[in-house]
């Protein structure tokens, strides 16, 4: 059965209708993470802040405690949960027009993994390698080890899918999954030797959250993202041409190595920028990429924009659950996409199967 039967629907609705209905269910999102929280604020509590905060007044000179709430700890992460998503979602739908593969996603080439195991390095052995530079950066240093990791991870499987001065797809799959293995063995070994403390601080960062954000880790972030997703947005014809297949893009005078070494540059940045700040958040590249292309079809000059917004969606939504369902305690981010995320992509698979 096909999704635009099952809702009714006999064709598909128009690209700007799918990103219109994107920027509504981000900003229906965005506005229901501000309200939620173990701090509840009520919609008229919410435009008060906001009002204030566009015209600059406090209520007697002194903010209240909704608008510390909402500047100092809500807005950060929220913005910080919408650079994620979008990041996620992009890559995601980068990944599986590059390995023209609905089963691809970010992690396969290593960007995950490598910043996993750059974090478990530095939380580990990061006092006895490098202890000036933890004394100076503080806890940028944790940020900024796994950027690089996740970045030196990418170019190894990179570096082993040449041959012959070409990138060959099918060797870069591989040698993410050899790699994606050899970096979850090195990090097993890092909690062997971790104490207790240490491993505390590992699987926490692994099971990923958003309740590091503060407002210096989101402008570095969100610059990064931005910038990312614009240059993805790029790719949406050259993505249209791979679909048919290499030998017909180059016909079609498509730079396609020029276009797989942009691709894998962009998902790099963008999910090892969020993958450093936030931890790991799993199948947001996955699913989001998947909704879009049920709803709008194959055309990346959909896809790839209705990912980045959905994928901000998700996660916002996913974040503002974590945040009540069991309060005043949080849920881990990753925890709950892998709880929503594989029963949700395990019905899109038996009911869409024949499109997959």
């Amino acid at each position: 059965m096909k999704l635009l039967d099952y809702l009714g629907l006999h064709k598909r609705p128009p690209a700007r209708t799918v990103l219109i209905f994107g920027v509504l269910l981000l900003a229906i999102s965005f506005i229901a993470g501000s309200a939620r929280g173990a701090y509840a604020i009520s919609p008229f509590q919410l435009m008060t802040v906001v009002w204030d905060m566009l015209t600059g007044n406090l209520s007697g000179g002194q903010a209240s405690p909704e608008h510390m709430v909402f500047m100092n700890i809500r807005l950060p992460r929220l913005l910080l949960g919408v650079a994620a998503g979008a990041a996620l979602g992009l890559s995601g739908a980068l990944m599986q027009g590059l390995f023209r593969n609905p089963l691809a996603d970010p992690g396969l080439i290593g960007v995950s993994s490598g910043a996993a195991l750059a974090a478990g390095a530095t939380i580990v052995m990061g006092s006895l390698w490098f202890p000036e530079m933890s004394r100076t950066l503080g806890s940028w240093t944790l940020v900024l080890a796994a950027f690089l990791g996740s970045l030196l991870v990418t170019l190894l499987v990179y570096s082993l899918s040449q041959q012959g001065g070409a990138t060959r797809v099918g060797l870069m799959l591989l040698a993410g999954i050899a790699i994606n293995a050899l970096a979850g063995a090195g990090l097993g070994f890092l909690t062997f030797l971790a104490s207790d403390e240490q491993l505390r601080n590992i699987q926490f960062w692994l099971l990923g959250s958003l309740g590091g954000a503060r407002w210096s880790a989101v402008a570095l972030v969100g610059c990064i993202v931005l910038v990312a997703v614009l240059a993805g947005l790029t790719l949406a014809r050259p993505l249209n041409a791979i679909a048919l297949g290499e030998s017909q893009a180059e016909l079609l005078g498509v730079p396609v190595e020029r276009v797989k070494r942009f691709a894998v540059l962009v998902t790099a940045l963008a999910v090892g920028a969020v993958t450093a700040t936030t931890g790991i958040i799993g199948f947001v590249g996955l699913v989001a990429p998947h909704c879009v292309r049920l709803v709008a079809g194959p055309d990346h000059r959909v896809v790839l924009p209705g990912s980045a917004l959905l994928g901000a969606a998700l996660v916002l939504l996913a974040d503002s659950v974590a945040r009540t369902v069991v309060k005043p305690a949080e849920l881990p981010l990753g925890v709950l996409t892998a709880f929503v995320g594989v029963p949700f992509f395990l019905l899109l698979l038996r009911h869409f199967r024949s499109r997959l």
